[in-house]
């Protein structure tokens, strides 16, 4: 697999922004999503932020603290194995949506001033280049985290997408590539090697799901 790409993570983050800037977001802005109990305008919001999150990261000075590796951040990260209606997620369908209530062009303009940093801040040497990660508790290598993000990104665009009746669009082929890596890998890690394997190569006897959350 090749090297995570930082030009493509940006042009990731500028497809999102191009889905939540469309006219059918916006008419729908207080409507339930296709996440149920979050509003497409708080899902909208929590797409976006991801790009504002590795601005606010990088932003910050580089973490001297030892990184875990990708896939232990999943496995240690509460929301991931927490219910829908676990306070773990309540907490962010809620603060997303909060965050929504001040509409639609808001929301965008503070997306697009962080997406305006995002390019010089990617681009400047970071020693060493890790990030702690202040709502968990623990760093990753910057790559990794632009990994975690970008997953972020691609699941809810799908999710906002299917919300307003609009399709999936396409993003860069490097995010995508190590997008479905982390999925994989955090599916192998919940579901075990034979789920996998049968419910990507054998659909008469896979099991009704593997998904990664």
């Amino acid at each position: 697999m090749d090297p995570f790409d930082r030009a493509a993570f940006v042009n990731a983050c500028h497809t999102a922004f191009s889905l939540a800037s469309d006219s059918a977001v916006a008419k729908v802005w207080n409507n339930e999503s296709a996440c149920a109990g979050m509003t497409v305008g708080g899902l909208a919001h929590h797409l976006l932020a991801q790009a504002g999150h590795v601005v606010s990261a990088l932003d910050t000075p580089p973490s001297t603290e030892r990184p875990i590796a990708l896939l232990d951040h999943y496995a240690r990260a509460d929301w991931v194995k927490a219910g829908p209606d676990d306070e773990a997620n309540l907490s962010i369908r809620h603060a997303a949506d909060e965050s929504a209530t001040d509409g639609h062009a808001t929301v965008l303009a503070q997306a697009a001033r962080a997406l305006a940093h995002l390019p010089e801040l990617l681009a400047t040497p970071r020693s060493p280049d890790f990030i702690h990660i202040p709502w968990q508790g623990w760093s990753l290598t910057t790559d990794d985290f632009l990994v975690t993000r970008s997953m972020e990104i691609v699941v809810h665009s799908d999710d906002l997408a299917a919300s307003v009746g609009l399709p999936l669009p396409e993003f860069p082929h490097n995010t995508m590539e190590h997008v479905v890596r982390l999925l994989a890998g955090v599916a192998l890690q919940r579901h075990g090697q034979e789920a996998v394997v049968r419910g990507l190569s054998r659909p008469q006897r896979a099991p009704s799901s593997i998904s990664a959350f």
